[in-house]
């Protein structure tokens, strides 16, 4: 079972054919949110959860899946180009920049936001090929979003 689920983040030769499913893709990248700071705070994770769900109308069984499949081949992954390439290949500008805002959100929800974070999320909007005013925008919108939940 563990290699079934490895094979959705680790490709192989044969496997280039099979797209990554942008829920996961995304999955990804906001884990390597959460844990950009070595601190896994539960607000992070909800945050992670409901995000997804509401992006992709995912179930919550769905979603629950969606984590333990991204905790458990985290250590494992290759870095963040196959869940940007993914993505990509998948979604329009504007989808990619929900995805871009819900890092963000993700990055608020413990109510500090680390470098690391900032950079995981700027070097994902740079794979994403979203400009910079697109980076800052999301940033902005996810704070205040976040401020008004205060």
């Amino acid at each position: 079972m563990f290699n079934r689920f490895k094979a959705l983040f680790v490709s192989e030769p044969s496997d280039q054919t099979q797209p990554l499913d942008p829920s996961l893709a995304a999955a990804a990248l906001m884990f390597e949110v959460v844990w950009a700071d070595h601190d896994i705070s539960t607000e992070e994770l909800q945050a992670m959860s409901t995000l997804l769900q509401n992006l992709f109308q995912l179930s919550p069984e769905r979603v629950t899946e969606i984590h333990e499949i991204t905790r458990e081949n985290h250590d494992t992954s290759v870095g963040v180009f196959p869940f940007t390439q993914a993505l990509n290949e998948q979604l329009n500008q504007d989808d990619k920049y929900r995805v871009l805002k819900a890092m963000w959100s993700i990055a608020f929800a413990d109510a500090s936001i680390d470098a690391f974070e900032e950079h995981t999320i700027r070097r994902t909007a740079d794979l994403l090929y979203l400009p910079h005013q697109k980076f800052i925008e999301a940033k902005l919108a996810a704070r205040q979003e976040h401020e008004a939940s205060d």
